[in-house]
Order: C-alpha cells, then sequence, then structure tokens
C-alpha cells in the first residue's frame, strides 16, 4: 500500500502564497505521475498541476503562471508553490501518486494505481 500524507495547508489573504507538500510511503515499487487535485464543497474534483517522474508538468490553464508543480524522487516527495491566491481557490487539495506496488518479497502489482492522500485544507480569505 501507498500513505500519502500532505502538509502545508492553511489560511491565506488573496495574493498571498503557499507550498504544499506531499511525501509517499509504503511498499512503492516505483512512481509515474503525481498530482494535485482540488475540490471545493459542491464542485467535481478537477487537477491543478501534475509531474510525470521525468519532471514534465501539466497544469489547469487557471493556474498557469501561478502555481509550480515540483517532485523531488529520491524522497518520493511533490511539492506544488502556490502564489496570487484567489478566494475562489479555497478548497481541499488532495496529492496523488500513481504507482505500482510490492505485493509480496516476489511481485509487484501489473498495473499502475492511483493512490490519495486526506487532504489538506486551503483557505484564501481576508
Amino acid at each position: 500500500q501507498v500513505q500519502l500524507v500532505e502538509s502545508g495547508g492553511g489560511l491565506v489573504q488573496p495574493g498571498g502564497s503557499l507550498r504544499l507538500s506531499c511525501a509517499a510511503s509504503g511498499s512503492i515499487f516505483s512512481i509515474n505521475v503525481m498530482g494535485w487535485y482540488r475540490q471545493a464543497p459542491g464542485n467535481q474534483r478537477e487537477l491543478v498541476a501534475s509531474i510525470t517522474s521525468g519532471g514534465s508538468t501539466n497544469y489547469a490553464d487557471s493556474v498557469k503562471g501561478r502555481f509550480a508543480i515540483s517532485r523531488d524522487n529520491a524522497k518520493n516527495t511533490v511539492y506544488l508553490q502556490m502564489n496570487s491566491l484567489k478566494p475562489e481557490e479555497t478548497a481541499v487539495y488532495f496529492c496523488n501518486c500513481n504507482a505500482r506496488v510490492r505485493m509480496g518479497e516476489n511481485r509487484i502489482s501489473s498495473r499502475y494505481t492511483d493512490y490519495w492522500g486526506q487532504g489538506t485544507q486551503v483557505t484564501v480569505s481576508s
């Protein structure tokens, strides 16, 4: 199994910044894509940003130029630097990890599976 622990959320004023971190641990064999999603009350969960193991990034149009995703493969950790935050970006932010896991000492899962963190609350308000 994979456990994802997010940190860095909190209350920030409009225009402020936060840096989210997510560390993956457990019986990980390999990680493909890691990403950040967010979900506001009454809304669908949406992709904010993702990054491949090779460092290729993808961003939602609404955050381009303001957010930056990065990862440390050695630490199985992904980060999201969020700048110029807007009130409408208040949401629970979830870390996602697409990974293959060790199912025993001699077996590895046959496919990549999505794992999710518990989420961290980001509130942008004055």
